[in-house]
C-alpha cells in the first residue's frame, strides 16, 4: 500500500480527539513509518505576518500571506509548507507525486512572503507521524479512509468543509457513515 500523496480522512470512529474530522495529506509512507499534515484545522491565533516578525523575515507591506493550519501534534515548533510542484528548492523540497511538494526551510517563506513562492501554499505548524505499521493498523481498525488528493481541496480556502468534501469526492455522504467498523 502506497499512501504517498494520498489523503487521510477520519473516520467517526477515530477515538482521538487530536484528529476528529481530520483530513491528512500523505506526505512520505514506507516501511518505516509515515508523516503527514493535516490540511484542514486552522491556527486561529498564528497569523502569516506575525510569524515573518518573529523569525526576522523582511517583507514588503504588500507581502503575500499564506494561511497556517495545525499540521499535527508532533512537533508544533516547526513548520511545514505544503505546495503546489512549481516550486522546487532542489534538495530542500520533498516532491510528492506530480502535483505536490512539501519544503521546510526558511528560504520559502523568505520567497511567499516576497511573491516568488509557489502559486499553492499552507503552512502547516507540526506533523502527524506514525512508526512502522503504525498507520496501516489504524487503516484495518476503520480509523481512516484513503481518498486521492487534489489542489482544490488541499489548497481550497474553506476548511470547514474539506473533510465533507474529500469523503464527497469518494461518492460518500458523510451522514451515512458509521463509527462502528466492521469486515464483509
Amino acid at each position: 500500500m502506497d499512501l504517498n500523496g494520498r489523503l487521510l480522512i477520519a473516520m467517526p470512529s477515530m477515538g482521538d480527539q487530536r484528529f476528529e474530522q481530520s483530513v491528512i495529506f500523505i506526505c512520505s509512507h514506507s516501511d518505516k513509518g509515515a508523516m503527514g499534515l493535516i490540511v484542514n484545522k486552522p491556527a486561529e491565533d498564528l497569523k502569516f505576518k506575525d510569524l515573518l516578525k518573529q523569525l526576522e523575515i523582511e517583507a514588503p507591506p504588500s507581502a503575500r500571506s499564506i494561511r497556517i493550519h495545525v499540521g499535527g501534534p508532533v512537533e508544533f515548533g516547526r513548520g511545514f509548507v505544503l505546495h503546489s510542484s512549481d516550486y522546487d528548492q532542489s534538495e530542500a523540497t520533498l516532491k510528492v507525486g506530480n502535483s505536490f511538494g512539501m519544503t521546510a526551510t526558511l528560504d520559502i517563506l523568505e520567497d511567499i512572503a516576497m511573491g516568488d513562492g509557489p502559486d499553492l501554499a499552507l503552512l502547516a505548524m507540526g506533523y502527524a507521524g506514525w512508526g512502522p505499521g503504525q498507520l496501516e493498523d489504524e487503516i484495518v481498525r476503520n480509523g481512516w479512509l484513503i481518498g486521492d488528493a487534489s489542489e482544490a481541496l488541499v489548497f481550497g480556502k474553506e476548511d470547514s468543509g474539506k473533510w465533507q468534501g474529500a469523503l464527497k469526492a469518494m461518492g460518500i455522504d458523510p451522514l451515512l457513515l458509521s463509527a462502528e467498523g466492521g469486515r464483509a
